[in-house]
């Protein structure tokens, strides 16, 4: 049995943490396939006036401690997004698991012209804990 050097073991452990990062964008992506692209379209565009984009959206960006919650129990009334209001019910997600609200929200963050700062699984608990209740969901 060959044994790998300091910079062999390096390279290994380096494609193996690439590949579960891709593997965790790639969950983001086939949750928002499975989840929301077919109210909020495949690139993100929305539809016309009934939907709003999440793709180059204003409101992804100002309302990052909401957005786990949005997910999760989704809404109804109005939103402005991108300068046009919106008033359609969105269906809540309450299956999806804190990790996948994560991955979901970290492929929107940073795909369609958003880029903003990626979620930890830590920070996308605490603020489901604000949303949960006391149920401990």
């Amino acid at each position: 049995m060959r044994l790998l050097g300091a910079g062999g073991l390096l390279l290994t452990l380096s494609f193996s943490l690439g590949s579960c990062f891709t593997e965790r964008q790639n969950e983001g992506a086939q949750l928002y396939a499975t989840h929301c692209s077919s109210c909020h379209g495949d690139q993100g565009q929305g539809l016309e006036r009934l939907i709003p984009p999440v793709a180059a959206a204003d409101y992804i960006a100002s309302n990052r401690a909401e957005l786990p919650c949005l997910v999760r129990k989704g809404m109804q009334g109005d939103i402005v997004v991108n300068g046009i209001h919106y008033n359609q019910i969105m269906p809540g997600h309450e299956d999806l698991t804190d990790s996948q609200i994560t991955n979901l929200l970290n492929f929107l963050q940073t795909n369609w012209g958003n880029t903003n700062q990626p979620y930890t699984i830590r920070e996308t608990a605490e603020l489901l804990g604000r949303c949960n209740g006391s149920d401990g969901q």
